[in-house]
């Protein structure tokens, strides 16, 4: 897997604006998972692992509990999850993972990002059948070997698993992270996950040089500016 996965672009949380929307969308990725799952983050883990991200990204205490009372109280707001796909500037692929109240809306604003930066959005399938679809749990270890003993026990269907610089990452299918954490957990204790979640992780990269580079950052920032949008992957390979 190598280390593809650390090419998401994140909301940068430099600004009080910034900060709000990143708050935001904690909070209603939090709201989604707790109605789905139970507001209770001992008998759900993704819920868990969502608050850990939220507390280590700062996070307000009140963001994560007026998110969590919002969830357990009746009716509330009807998000659904909406995915677009496409080729953004230099040819790179990418993923538009979003969470909204108006799927009609939120298209039109995605595809004006795409549109805007002459890229090109497709339909569903277009790229992410490039792209695998992983829970990724790294936490700071040595014992490689352990590791997948514990998860094989479990009955863990793993994908791979990384060891290095004193960091164990360990892959699997999206739908183990569950089963996957909680062995882990079970083998080794309370363990402080370094990273905790479920990306699209590319199985190529994409070179971007150029006057594509720029066009591509602004393509990423216009995205990350909306309410809507929780997460882009990309399989662009961009200059450090």
């Amino acid at each position: 897997m190598g280390r593809a996965f650390q090419n998401r672009k994140e909301s940068m949380a430099k600004t009080a604006a910034a900060k709000t929307k990143v708050y935001s969308k904690y909070g209603r990725e939090i709201y989604v998972v707790a109605k789905q799952g139970g507001t209770d983050p001992a008998g759900n883990l993704s819920l868990r692992g969502l608050i850990e991200r939220a507390k280590k990204d700062q996070v307000p205490s009140h963001v994560i509990e007026k998110a969590l009372d919002k969830a357990s109280g009746v009716g509330g707001e009807d998000f659904s999850p909406a995915r677009y796909e496409g080729f953004g500037p230099g040819n790179a692929m990418v993923i538009v993972d979003c969470l909204t109240d108006n799927p009609n809306r939120t298209f039109g604003d995605v595809r004006a990002c795409f549109t805007k930066t002459k890229s090109k959005i497709g339909t569903p399938g277009t790229v992410s059948h490039m792209f695998d679809h992983c829970a990724i749990l790294a936490f700071k270890g040595q014992d490689e070997e352990a590791t997948l003993e514990a998860l094989m026990e479990a009955d863990v269907d793993v994908t791979d698993i990384e060891n290095e610089e004193g960091q164990i990452t360990v892959f699997a299918p999206h739908t183990e992270y569950a089963k996957a954490k909680q062995a882990l957990i079970d083998a080794f204790g309370e363990l402080d996950f370094e990273v905790d979640e479920i990306q699209f992780v590319p199985q190529t990269t994409t070179p971007v040089a150029g006057d594509d580079v720029a066009m591509f950052e602004k393509f990423l920032d216009m995205l990350n500016e909306l309410d809507d949008v929780q997460n882009v992957f990309h399989n662009a390979e961009l200059p450090e």
